[in-house]
């Protein structure tokens, strides 16, 4: 063993330093946080899926999206209702996403489905600045995904705390599913 390691000591000191990432470090990044949210999805593991999303942030950043959409940007009273609107009902709708979400996953629905090229360019394009991480780019349906991560201060898990121009999905869904709201869960 003591002539085998001192003529392969490059690739010994290449492979322990890339096993040390894979251990270590690569755990603890946004790009794990997606390929392990695929893996839960694909696994038909709804309650490990809905842990890498932070569900009532990413209804309150939607609501809120909408609510600038609808208003004039001069409209600042029409803006702060909207705005206490969302924060009223974000919670409990927040609540009934995840538990709709989650069945989803269960039951292997296309809808929530990540397609492997999707994995692979969200984790390409993936910029990290310290404990926040954004994803932006379209995929071959035209659709523009601009998704946003943080990571939690208590579990140390990355999340999705932001998805951008959801409602052009829901629109693209809709249309997909013959006009039915498909996104918009069905009460429990």
């Amino acid at each position: 063993m003591g002539r085998f390691a001192i003529r392969h000591w490059t690739a010994i000191l290449v492979i322990s330093v890339v096993a040390a990432w894979a251990i270590f470090y690569l755990p603890g990044t946004p790009s794990y946080a997606v390929y392990q949210m695929k893996h839960a999805i694909d696994a038909r593991d709804g309650a490990t899926a809905a842990t890498y999303v932070n569900f009532p942030s990413v209804v309150r950043n939607a609501g809120y999206e909408m609510v600038q959409q609808r208003t004039d940007a001069g409209n600042v009273l029409e803006q702060m209702v909207g705005k206490g609107a969302v924060d009223m009902f974000a919670q409990p709708v927040a609540a009934m996403v995840d538990t709709w979400t989650q069945r989803q996953v269960d039951n292997g629905a296309k809808n929530v489905q990540m397609p492997g090229w999707a994995v692979l360019a969200s984790i390409a394009m993936i910029h990290r600045n310290g404990d926040n991480a954004y994803t932006h780019f379209t995929d071959p349906r035209g659709r523009v995904w601009d998704v946003r991560m943080k990571r939690d201060s208590v579990s140390g898990r990355w999340q999705v705390i932001e998805i951008k121009h959801i409602e052009q999905m829901i629109q693209q869904l809709e249309s997909e599913n013959g006009g039915a709201r498909a996104i918009v869960p069905p009460p429990p």
